[in-house]
């Protein structure tokens, strides 16, 4: 009896294990399948508001999702487009290559693999984005993409799209950072993809994990432009992507501005439009999209007016190099990734500088879904949460330790260098914040 009780046990954990997870993403598939079936009718920017919950995202490199669409030029699509997204509704997604390539690296590596390096995106700026004119003499930029075992050719696509849709002029130099990658073909095939951009594209790979904070700064140490401008390692950028940004910190250096961030689904990979959202968050200190109301574009430059916005969301913003290096980078005490976003933007309202959205300014960014059991990366946060929470919130923390009791005798290192930062910056108190910028962070 025992003989057939333990093959019988064994064989249930197993057909669990595999069902599990391909459950997960088939009703993930079918989510948005209906969602997108929801919200085939275009509507205007202006209706926005009102598709647009307050979505609260735990993973401050998530973007909003595909509420509608807008301006989508159907009619300009090449056949090789729209080939793909047929094939890409057609897809297996019961497959074992799927499941594996999708569990290891929170994309679709399938269809990742047939895309390829390079491919055409939609135009997803507002028609009124057409009009604007960029001087020739604008600061030059260095890109920084840091990645830990990333998708070949999602990193590829990152890349190329720089690569393509950048004015040879403006483009001092691409900077990738490895962060210890293990893959494979992140090691000598990588070497060879980059023999033909040889000067323009500098690989650095770290000795040990750093983590993404210390990975940009360390690829920022290296930089040689004017203006840095990180990217997501699962990026494509659009057309005109990077003159608004130049020009708006070439303005004012003490401006940092991020572009209005479309989604790249994970499953599908297709590029989808976003609407136009500020970054926000609630006193967990967790990073969320915020709507932004009309009669904040009712000037006269309508719909590709900048965006005041409180927080960024820290994946793909351009700033001054010496601001960067001025205001002090990111805390180098920080763990891994989390937090960094929110301790930056604090930092660049609280001390002099400024935080806008360019809607004429579009990245696409893959909407990875990441395993929900990563303690280390838990740890991180946490720890990264408590730095920010005790150098910059001022009396406010408690509203922050009024949600989570649980870490207010939890360590957070050492802040003095932070603490005599923000003093020798001048800095302005917590209070300041609320009052002037962020006043919706109700108490």
């Amino acid at each position: 009896m025992r003989g057939i009780i333990i093959p019988s046990l064994l064989y249930v954990f197993l057909i669990f294990g595999i069902w599990t997870p391909l459950l997960y993403i088939l009703i993930y598939h079918n989510h948005v399948n209906n969602f997108e079936k929801k919200t085939q009718e275009p509507a205007s920017i202006w209706s926005l508001e009102r598709n647009l919950p307050r979505q609260v995202i735990h993973d401050s490199e998530q973007i909003p999702g595909p509420y509608v669409r807008y301006e989508r030029p159907d009619e300009d699509e090449t056949k090789e487009e729209k080939s793909f997204l047929k094939m890409s509704k057609d897809f297996n997604y019961s497959s074992s290559e799927f499941i594996d390539g999708f569990l290891k690296y929170g994309l679709n590596p399938i269809l990742s693999k047939i895309l390829g390096s390079e491919r055409e995106v939609p135009d997803t700026r507002n028609k009124k984005c057409f009009q604007n004119h960029y001087p020739t003499n604008l600061p030059t930029a260095s890109v920084v993409i840091c990645f830990h075992n990333e998708e070949f050719n999602a990193l590829l696509r990152t890349m190329f799209s720089v690569i393509n849709l950048t004015p040879h002029h403006f483009l001092e130099e691409i900077i990738l950072v490895d962060d210890m990658s293990n893959f494979d073909d992140l090691k000598e095939k990588l070497d060879y993809h980059l023999e033909i951009f040889r000067g323009k594209v500098k690989l650095i790979r770290n000795k040990k994990r750093e983590g993404l904070i210390r990975s940009r700064m360390i690829g920022a140490s290296r930089a040689a432009g004017d203006v840095l401008v990180f990217l997501d390692s699962h990026c494509e950028v659009n057309k005109v992507w990077l003159e608004p940004l130049l020009q708006a910190v070439a303005k004012d250096p003490k401006m940092v501005v991020c572009p209005l961030i479309d989604v790249i689904d994970s499953i599908t990979l297709e590029y989808q439009p976003s609407p136009v959202v500020r970054g926000a968050f609630n006193w967990y200190l967790q990073f969320k999209w915020d709507r932004v109301f009309s009669y904040e574009m009712d000037g006269p430059e309508g719909p590709t007016t900048p965006i005041r916005s409180p927080a960024m969301a820290g994946g793909i913003f351009a700033i001054n190099r010496h601001y960067f290096n001025e205001i002090g980078q990111y805390d180098k005490g920080m763990n891994l990734w989390g937090a960094e976003n929110l301790e930056l933007s604090l930092r660049i309202w609280m001390c002099g500088g400024q935080l806008f959205i360019l809607p004429c300014s579009r990245v696409g960014h893959v909407s990875k879904r990441r395993p929900q059991n990563q303690p280390e990366l838990t740890k991180a946060v946490m720890h990264n949460s408590l730095r920010l929470v005790h150098v910059w919130l001022d009396e406010y923390k408690e509203q922050f330790f009024l949600r989570r009791p649980g870490l207010k005798s939890v360590a957070y290192g050492n802040i003095s260098e932070r603490a005599e930062l923000r003093k020798r910056l001048g800095c302005r108190p917590f209070q300041w914040y609320l009052d002037n910028v962020f006043p919706e962070l109700e108490t």
